[in-house]
């Protein structure tokens, strides 16, 4: 058995672990599935919205809110970063602006996104940027700052005799693993604040804003597909 699969194995024997201690809590230690309702519980929830079309049409609007505000994360936080890594007076003019904004949580902004945009898919886009950005930056400018010397050397020798050049065919590349995992950890970080920029009211639509609805009224949709939740109300 080669390690890839070993790996594979015990992630998924993890998962059914997790997922028998769930049941077993929520069945026999809380026993009441408005508080901690158990796998099946939740399977079965699932496969309603599912079949219903709901769980789809929610997940294609907070799809198109996180890709509106990590493309715009991405067009901006890698420019940003390239003349903040490369051009020492890029850093100096633009580093106090991003240290002041950095330390704002992304879910301040939401506000500000509900008087700019409305309640649209905009300002939803706009509080996911919000938090992808800094991510992909600071991705950015460290991978531009840690170009090792010698490439540089050797690219000004094999005639890039430009910065442009140097960024073209030396440092872009040199850079591109840690832009990378920049955007993995923007993604993560664009999710959660997806999530819970819609449930606090910046989009009509969405996972988020259903998560909030159906907290608010979870009799909208137990009560009609698990009937014992009368008994709680």
């Amino acid at each position: 058995m080669n390690l890839q699969t070993q790996k594979r194995l015990l992630g998924v024997a993890a998962l059914a672990a997790v997922a028998i201690i769930w049941q077993i809590i929520a069945e026999y230690v809380v026993g009441r599935s408005f508080i901690l309702p158990s796998v099946t519980d939740v399977a079965g929830a699932f496969l309603t919205l599912l079949g219903s079309g709901t769980l789809l049409a929610d997940t294609m609007v907070s799809l198109e809110h996180f890709g509106i505000g990590l493309i715009a994360a991405f067009l901006l936080g890698v420019p940003i970063g390239i003349l903040m890594g490369w051009f020492r007076v890029g850093d100096f003019l633009l580093d106090p602006i991003i240290e002041i904004l950095r330390p704002i949580p992304p879910l301040a902004w939401i506000p500000f996104a509900i008087i700019w945009f409305g309640l649209t898919t905009q300002a939803a886009g706009f509080v996911i940027f919000a938090g992808a950005f800094f991510p992909i930056l600071t991705a950015t400018y460290s991978g531009f700052r840690d170009v090792p010397k010698v490439f540089v050397e050797a690219g000004k020798v094999l005639g890039c005799d430009s910065s442009l050049e140097l960024i073209r065919y030396v440092a872009l590349p040199a850079a591109v693993p840690a832009i990378a995992s920049g955007i993995r950890i923007a993604m993560g970080v664009g999710w959660m604040c997806l999530v819970a920029a819609e449930m606090f009211g910046v989009s009509s639509y969405g996972l988020g804003y259903q998560r909030r609805r159906l907290h608010a009224d979870p009799w909208h949709y137990g009560a009609r597909h698990r009937p014992h939740l009368q008994e709680l109300r």
